[in-house]
């Protein structure tokens, strides 16, 4: 292997690590970041920095008793800097486990950005409403899929 090579399998292997830590709710997870890292995550926004990606890390652990990362059914595509990342399972704090497979689907995708082997960015593109809650958009969907 060549050391281009070799980068982007060491960049998949921190990505993957980083899904097993988040699963685990590990903090040690903030030592994959660069210290100037950014996060983002809908509904909440931009996370700066180690110490507000650890603060927002426990935002979605408050609705969520239970997380689990489909880490063997993952795709894992990495580009450049880039390495992206898809599935998602788990249990809310009021008991209910996602994805329902009717609104929730357990797919998810995060992009992570790397500087060197560390991750300089992740960009977590999922729907934060874990329980099929947010009834006007699971309506929606619904009727939607009704008439087709």
């Amino acid at each position: 292997m060549n050391g281009s090579s070799d980068l982007k399998k060491t960049r998949e292997e921190v990505a993957i690590h980083y899904f097993r830590l988040v699963d685990a709710t590990d903090p040690a997870v903030l030592d994959l970041f660069t210290d100037d890292a950014r996060m983002f995550f809908p509904k909440f926004g931009f996370a700066a920095g180690k110490d507000q990606i650890g603060t927002f890390a426990q935002g979605p652990g408050r609705g969520i008793s239970k997380i689990e990362h489909d880490i063997p059914g993952f795709t894992v595509l990495s580009s450049g800097n880039h390495v992206a990342v898809e599935a998602v399972k788990g249990t809310t704090a009021s008991g209910v486990d996602f994805p329902d497979r009717v609104s929730s689907f357990g797919l998810f995708c995060n992009v992570l950005k790397f500087e060197g082997e560390r991750i300089r960015r992740v960009h977590i593109y999922e729907d934060p409403d874990f329980a099929s809650t947010h009834t006007r958009g699971v309506a929606w969907g619904e009727s939607v899929r009704d008439g087709m």
